[in-house]
């Protein structure tokens, strides 16, 4: 998980308003994770996550203010349990870390930016060399550690923390169905959500349990509860549902006494699939188990492709795997199962299971991605795990190292893997397109001399302003195309690929919103580029010729934030892009679309978009978009209390799910019908 870079036109005051407003979200499945994790552990006041985090930015010299908050609950964690060792790990050209051969370097033509290309994905010759290597992070994070308690208590480079689990969501329109479904990343693949629907039911996570409630007739009806065994230690993450089969993903955790009285706890990501044509009474067909945490889910072709991350345990003793190694169905997976980077230092898996979702009785496929972990994005043939590089093999500025696995059936191998300049801001900044992977990141400067510079400018003598970068790759990930210092000392907020246009906006004073020619994909040009006051931190497609936005409205004179603002642009003619209309909703401070996609509900064909906002009072606002008359909202409901709300539609009737609570509305003028508390 990443946090959001460099946002230093928020004054203090809108800061406080939006961490109190994220730390009451008490039902927010990254934070639950996350206390969860680190309930028992005692960390040291020097190594608390505003003291790593002071202790970082001065190092840089920047000014990191509002969206370090973004992911307040998970980056702390990530802070104090890894984050030091990904960070310092990077930095420290005397690491202890191994680099693998056969790694190519190349530099561009104008030498401002380098890739690093392995053609295939090399796997683990065997569990000694992935215990070298979580013993050699270890090592990173122990010198990091060591400095930390000495170095002057001002501050750091950024942290980044994408639980992208998330992408976006996309709904059913266009596609002929009669009811809305999740907001997905990429059209074709599914998602799973904490509430879905077959048109007939909703599925809801409620708390640990599963609800099924019944849409049918004039009253809404709850018909069953799936309760998963071992309640105490079981929280229910996610569900999918396709024709009478539904999947429920959930972790559980594991007490083991060790030896010599050392017990521990292991975190396990699991998918119940149950038989649901007989809604009220459902009948459980298999479970598949993995190691970790849960991350996300996708479907394609009747296969669920599971993921969770695990932690090594770096004390656990070379003869015990079982320790730093990942299981599946209760087996470690074998070394040669296992994708290990070019350089050899790491402490955590992705791990990536695939299951038919009719025949859900044992797994088809594993594999895992070893490294430090980050953002993962899924097009329909592949899999790109990535993972963000600070100053590692005497780099200036920061990079993204990115794998490629295929799927398909059920079947996951190993393409390729490289390294690119820069940073992503989210799964919305890499998509897969006719072949070929475009991508934009910011490009942060960092230390190459493996400390810091006592001077503003860095060592090397890279300037220190942030930059962006858009690359267009190939199938084995080696660069075709490329563009260079955009937008200078700002950074990327959203991106959207569409087709042979990319758009994205940086920000710092104003929001550029940018427009690329992708259609040579040897030539890529920045065709337009519009300045509007604010910021959007999420686009989505809205019919032909238009973009939606979403994101803070910022005061021209103050530079602080007075509300969220929603944005029609004109896309049209991508080389003149125009901002056609505005709305504001006052007094608000943020929402979760910045984070989570999935909490958007949007029809284009209905013209139709929802979400909510926290501020005074926290409400979910449904618009809708007139091109004379602009925006205007259909439906406010003020929302009680702090968590994720989700918006969906069946025929002509509107439902809005809140925790433990549905409600239902007529969908043509938001005519309250029912309610049912779970």
């Amino acid at each position: 998980m990443d946090e959001r870079k460099d946002r230093d036109v928020i004054n203090e005051r809108d800061i406080a308003d939006e961490k109190d407003i994220r730390d009451e979200r008490d039902d927010s499945r990254t934070e639950e994770q996350i206390r969860n994790m680190t309930e028992d552990v005692q960390i040291p006041p020097s190594l608390a996550p505003e003291a790593v985090e002071n202790l970082l930015r001065d190092k840089v010299k920047k000014k990191r203010k509002k969206y370090v908050l973004r992911y307040a609950g998970a980056a702390a964690a990530c802070i104090c349990i890894a984050a030091g060792a990904l960070f310092y790990g990077h930095l420290n050209s005397e690491s202890p870390s191994v680099d693998r051969a056969a790694v190519e370097n190349s530099a561009s033509e104008n030498g401002t930016a380098s890739s690093e290309t392995v053609p295939g994905l090399q796997t683990a010759a065997d569990y000694d060399e992935i215990y070298d290597s979580v013993q050699a992070q270890q090592e990173e994070w122990e010198n990091f550690v060591s400095g930390a308690a000495t170095e002057d208590s001002s501050a750091l480079a950024s942290v980044r923390s994408d639980a992208d689990s998330a992408a976006s969501y996309n709904s059913a329109s266009g596609s002929g169905s009669y009811y809305s479904d999740t907001n997905i990343r990429e059209e074709g693949v599914g998602e799973g959500d904490i509430v879905k629907t077959d048109g007939d039911n909703l599925y809801v996570v409620s708390g640990r349990i599963v609800k099924i409630v019944g849409i049918g007739g004039d009253e809404m009806e709850e018909l069953s509860t799936i309760r998963i065994e071992d309640l105490d230690d079981v929280y229910v993450t996610e569900v999918f549902v396709e024709d009478d089969s539904l999947a429920v993903l959930y972790e559980k955790t594991e007490y083991n006494d060790g030896e010599n009285g050392y017990g521990y706890y292991r975190t396990y990501t699991c998918a119940d699939v149950y038989d649901v044509s007989e809604p009220a009474a459902p009948e459980k067909r298999g479970t598949i188990s993995q190691s970790g945490s849960y991350y996300t889910m996708r479907e394609k072709d009747g296969y669920i492709y599971l993921f969770s991350n695990f932690s090594a345990d770096n004390a656990a003793a070379r003869s015990n795997p079982e320790g730093y190694v990942p299981a599946v169905q209760g087996k470690i997976l074998e070394a040669s199962d296992i994708y290990i980077p070019a350089r050899m230092v790491g402490n955590c898996y992705t791990v990536i299971s695939s299951f038919a979702l009719d025949d859900p009785g044992d797994k088809t496929d594993s594999k895992a991605v070893f490294g430090t972990g980050g953002i993962c994005y899924v097009s329909a043939e592949n899999i790109y795990v990535t993972e963000s590089y600070y100053g590692e093999n005497n780099a200036d500025v920061t990079q993204t190292c990115i794998r490629k696995v295929s799927y398909g059936d059920g079947i996951l191998q190993g393409v390729a893997q490289t390294t690119v300049d820069g940073t992503l801001n989210d799964s919305f900044s890499i998509d897969e397109y006719e072949g070929y992977l475009r991508l934009v990141t910011t490009v942060n400067p960092v230390n190459s001399g493996g400390g810091w510079s006592d001077g503003s400018a860095l060592t090397g003598g890279v300037e220190d302003v942030d930059t962006n970068s858009l690359y267009i790759l190939d199938e084995t990930l080696n660069i075709v195309g490329d563009l260079y210092d955009i937008a200078p000392d700002e950074s990327v907020y959203s991106a959207r690929f569409m087709g042979d246009t990319g758009y994205f906006v940086t920000f710092k004073q104003v929001d550029p919103l940018f427009s690329v020619d992708l259609s040579d994909p040897e030539n890529p040009q920045v065709i337009g580029e519009l300045k509007i006051p604010g910021f959007s931190e999420y686009l989505h497609p809205y019919g032909d010729g238009k973009l939606l936005g979403i994101g803070m409205s910022v005061d021209e004179q103050s530079v602080t934030t007075d509300g969220i603002k929603i944005s029609m642009f004109d896309i049209s003619d991508p080389s003149d892009v125009t901002e056609s209309d505005s709305y504001v909703l006052e007094d608000m401070y943020s929402t979760d679309v910045s984070y989570d996609y999935k909490a958007v509900f949007v029809d284009v064909e209905k013209n139709l978009f929802g979400f909510l906002s926290y501020g005074a009072s926290n409400q979910y606002t449904v618009l809708t978009y007139d091109e004379e008359k602009g925006f205007r909202e259909v439906f406010t409901r003020e929302m009680p209390g702090y968590g994720s709300v989700r918006g969906l539609y069946v025929d002509d009737i509107f439902y809005l799910v809140s925790g433990n609570t549905v409600e239902s509305y007529t969908l043509s003028g938001f005519e309250k019908i029912d309610d049912i508390v779970l």
